[in-house]
C-alpha cells in the first residue's frame, strides 16, 4: 500500500480524499493557489504545496507545475478527485513517466470515454444504447445550425471535453444554436482548454439515472446500483439520490449489465459512472462515461456501504476488490443536496464573498438515520470567485424515502450559513415540493416549476400557525429578561401580558400565551391550542423547539418587533405586538423600492467579457445586451422590454460588483 500520496484538487472532493487516506493510514500532500493559502483541505493534509495564482489555468490544471509537487513532495500515488486533470490522459502519462501511480483508470480508458464523440461509438460496438446524434464535430455556428436542422430542434449543444454542466447548451431555434454554439466553445476552452463541440437530440422529458461502476486491475467489476439526478440547473446536479424511485429491479439490472459491459470494453480500472437518459417508459439510452469520482458519491456509499475512495486506492495499488456483485447490498434510501454559492432571489447568479458564519448540522450515524456533510470550507473562509460555487454536499440516509427526506428538511433547516447568497432555502423547497415528494421528477423539474426563478416559498396555514405559535413563546422570553433589568425606577416594574398579535406572510394570529416552567401552551382566537417546548433564549440564531410533539427548527434573526425567521425555504418577517400596537401598526404605510427599472445593474460580482450594444441604439425585448462571467461560467444579460441604450457605463474587462450600475435607458 502507498505511504504517501498527493490529491491534485481543492476543496470538498480534497477533504473527502483526506478523511479516508488518514483512515487507511497514508501521509497526504494538498495543493494550492493564492487564493487557497488559508483552505480547509490545505490545513487537513500533512504536507502542502503551494503551486501558482489564484486562476486555475495557471495552477491547479498546469500539469507541470503538479508534477513539480509531486517530485517535491516524494508521493507515491496521486489522487485527482473531480473537475481539472481528472479526466486528463496526459496527467495520467506523465504520472506513468515518473513512475507514479495514478488512483483512476488507464490512459486508455480515459482517452476512449473522456471524448464524447469517440465514448458514443464504443458504447454502440458494445451494444450500449446510445441517443440519436451527429458524431461529428462542429467548426462554426452556422454548420451548428445546419446540422441542428438536420437533426431536429430541440437539440444540446455540448463540448466534447465537458464536464459539470460547463459547455453546455440548449437550443430551441437557430438563434439558440448560434448563440449556444459561440458560448459553449468559449467555455469549453476556459474550463478544459479544449472546445471541440458536438450536436446531438435533446430527449424531453428525460430522467438523468446514472451506474456506479467499480473495477480493479484483474478483470473484476461490479455495479453498485444507481443514482437519480434529474433535479438539474443549467444542466448542473442539484439534488441527487439513491436509488431512484423509478427504477424497477429488471431496469436496474440492465442498466448495470450495460455499464459493466461498457467498462470491460475498454479495460475500465477505478471507480467511474455511466450516465442514462431514461424516458417515460424505462427505455435507456447511453449519455457518457465519466472517467472518475463522482461529486453525488457519498450517495453510493450510503446505501451500499462500500468507501469508494478507499476502494480507488486499494485498486490503483493493485488489490483485487473485495466483494463481488452478489455482496452489493441497496440498504435504505440516501438523498444529497448541493450548497451552493448562488443567491435563488437573484436567479441562482454567483454569490461570493466571506462566510461570517458556517455551521452544518450535527454529522451522525445510527441504524434509523444518518446525516453526513462533505465540506471544504470554514466559517471565516471566502468563497472565491475564481473556482466552482459549491460549497458543501449535505447527505441524509433513513430506512425508506419517505424518512430520508424528512430528515434532510430538519438538517437544511438546522445549516446556519451567513455573510453569502446560498441555494438552502430553494433547496427546503423542493424537498417539500409534491412532485418530488412523489417521485415524479425529470430534469425538466426546475424550468417547469420554477419557471420565473425562485422567489421563496409561500408556507401553507398548518405551519404558519406552529410557526407563529413558536414566535409568540421566542417573544415571551425575551419579554421576560427585559422586564427583570436591574436599575429601575421604583413603580415603573414591567408586566409581561398573555395576549399577542403575531403578524407574518400577511396574516395576523391573536394569540394567549400561559407559561410555566416546562414550557407555553399558546391558544388562538378559535380556540386551538399549542404547546411550545424549547432551550432557546434571545440571540440564539438557531431555534430547536417542539410544537405539539414535533419538531420545529428555526433560523432566528432579531428585528425590531419581533424576528428574522427562515424555515422551509421561507424567509418571514415575523412581528409580535400588543393586540394596541398591532391595531397602530396596521395604519402604517409600506415603504417603497426605489425604481431600478431603466438601469440594466450587475447581477453579480463577475467580468464583464463583451458590451452587444451601444449609446444611442434601441434594443428589443429579449435581445443579448452583455456577457457577465463569474465562476467559470458566462451570463447573457437580456433586455427585459424596448427602451433605448442613453449610457453605458462598463466595458469589456471590469470587475463589477453587485448591483453596480451597467447601463442606463429611457
Amino acid at each position: 500500500m502507498f505511504k504517501k500520496i498527493l490529491i491534485a484538487n481543492r476543496g470538498e472532493i480534497a477533504c473527502r480524499v483526506i478523511k479516508s487516506a488518514r483512515r487507511m493510514g497514508i501521509a497526504t500532500v494538498a495543493i494550492y493557489s493564492d487564493a487557497d493559502k488559508g483552505a480547509l483541505h490545505v490545513a487537513m493534509a500533512d504536507e502542502a504545496v503551494h503551486i501558482g495564482p489564484a486562476p486555475a489555468s495557471e495552477s491547479y490544471i498546469v500539469i507541470d507545475k503538479v508534477m513539480q509537487a509531486v517530485r517535491d513532495t516524494g508521493a507515491e500515488a496521486v489522487h485527482p478527485g473531480y473537475g481539472f486533470l481528472s479526466e486528463n490522459p496526459k496527467f495520467a502519462e506523465a504520472l506513468e513517466a515518473e513512475g507514479v501511480a495514478f488512483i483512476g483508470p488507464p490512459k486508455g480508458a480515459i482517452e476512449a470515454m473522456g471524448d464524447k464523440i469517440t465514448s458514443k461509438k464504443l458504447a454502440q460496438e458494445a451494444g450500449v444504447s446510445t441517443v440519436p446524434g451527429v458524431m461529428g464535430l462542429i467548426e462554426d455556428a452556422e454548420e451548428a445550425v445546419k446540422i441542428s436542422r438536420e437533426i431536429g430542434y430541440p437539440v444540446m449543444i455540448k463540448a466534447s471535453a465537458g464536464g459539470g454542466g460547463k459547455g453546455m447548451r440548449i437550443a430551441w431555434d437557430d438563434d439558440e444554436a448560434r448563440e449556444g454554439f459561440q458560448s459553449s466553445k468559449n467555455e469549453a476552452a476556459s474550463s478544459f482548454g479544449d472546445d471541440r463541440i458536438f450536436i446531438e437530440k435533446f430527449v424531453t422529458q428525460p430522467r438523468h439515472i446514472e451506474i456506479q461502476v467499480l473495477c480493479d486491475k484483474h478483470g473484476n467489476g461490479v455495479y453498485l446500483h444507481e443514482r437519480e439526478c434529474s433535479i438539474q440547473r443549467r444542466n448542473q446536479k442539484v439534488i441527487e439520490e439513491a436509488p431512484s424511485p423509478f427504477l424497477d429491479a429488471q431496469t436496474r439490472k440492465a442498466m448495470g449489465e450495460q455499464a459493466l459491459a461498457l467498462s470491460h470494453a475498454v479495460d475500465y480500472a477505478s471507480a467511474g459512472t455511466v450516465e442514462f437518459i431514461v424516458d417515460g417508459d424505462r427505455n435507456f439510452f447511453f449519455l457518457e462515461m465519466n472517467t472518475r469520482l463522482q461529486v453525488e458519491h457519498p450517495v453510493t456509499e450510503l446505501i451500499t456501504g462500500v468507501d469508494l475512495v478507499e476502494q480507488m486506492i486499494r485498486v490503483a495499488a493493485g488489490e483485487k476488490l473485495p466483494f463481488t456483485q452478489d455482496d452489493i447490498a441497496l440498504d435504505g434510501w440516501a438523498i444529497e443536496s448541493r450548497l451552493y454559492a448562488e443567491d435563488p432571489y437573484r436567479g441562482f447568479l454567483p454569490s461570493i464573498g466571506r462566510l461570517t458564519r458556517y455551521r452544518p448540522p450535527q454529522e451522525t450515524v445510527a441504524d434509523t438515520a444518518k446525516v453526513r456533510n462533505d465540506t471544504g470550507v470554514y466559517e471565516g473562509g471566502e468563497i472565491s470567485m475564481y473556482y466552482d460555487p459549491m460549497i458543501a454536499k449535505l447527505c441524509t440516509w433513513a430506512p425508506t424515502r419517505a424518512q430520508a427526506i424528512e430528515e434532510m428538511r430538519v438538517a437544511l433547516d438546522s445549516f446556519e450559513v451567513e455573510g453569502i447568497g446560498h441555494n438552502l432555502p430553494f433547496l427546503s423547497a423542493v424537498m417539500d415540493h409534491p412532485k418530488f415528494v412523489a417521485g415524479e421528477m425529470t430534469t425538466a423539474f426546475i424550468a417547469e416549476e420554477y419557471p420565473d426563478g425562485f422567489d421563496g416559498v409561500t408556507l401553507p396555514e398548518d405551519a404558519l400557525r406552529r410557526i407563529a405559535a413558536a414566535a409568540a413563546a421566542m417573544h415571551r422570553v425575551g419579554e421576560i429578561r427585559r422586564a427583570r433589568i436591574s436599575g429601575r425606577m421604583d413603580n415603573h416594574e414591567r408586566h409581561v401580558g398573555r395576549d399577542w398579535v403575531v403578524s407574518l406572510q400577511g396574516e395576523d394570529f391573536e394569540v394567549t400565551i400561559d407559561a410555566d416552567q416546562g414550557g407555553a401552551s399558546v391558544r388562538f382566537a378559535d380556540g386551538a391550542e399549542m404547546r411550545v417546548t424549547s432551550d432557546w433564549t434571545p440571540g440564539k440564531p438557531l431555534a430547536v423547539l417542539d410544537v405539539d410533539g414535533s419538531p420545529l427548527v428555526l433560523k432566528v434573526g432579531k428585528i425590531s418587533g419581533g424576528f428574522r425567521i427562515r424555515t422551509r425555504g421561507a424567509d418571514l418577517k415575523c412581528h409580535v405586538r400588543t393586540p394596541r400596537q398591532a391595531e397602530l401598526a396596521a395604519l402604517m404605510p409600506e415603504k417603497e423600492a426605489a425604481d431600478t427599472s431603466k438601469m440594466l445593474l450587475c447581477p453579480m460580482p463577475g467580468l464583464i467579457v463583451k458590451i452587444n450594444v451601444a449609446e444611442g441604439e434601441e434594443v428589443q425585448l429579449g435581445q443579448a445586451l452583455c456577457t457577465v462571467e463569474a465562476m467559470k461560467m458566462e451570463n447573457i444579460l437580456r433586455a427585459e422590454r424596448k427602451g433605448t441604450v442613453t449610457k453605458i457605463n462598463a466595458g469589456p474587462g471590469d470587475s463589477l460588483g453587485v448591483d453596480e450600475v451597467i447601463m442606463e435607458f429611457e
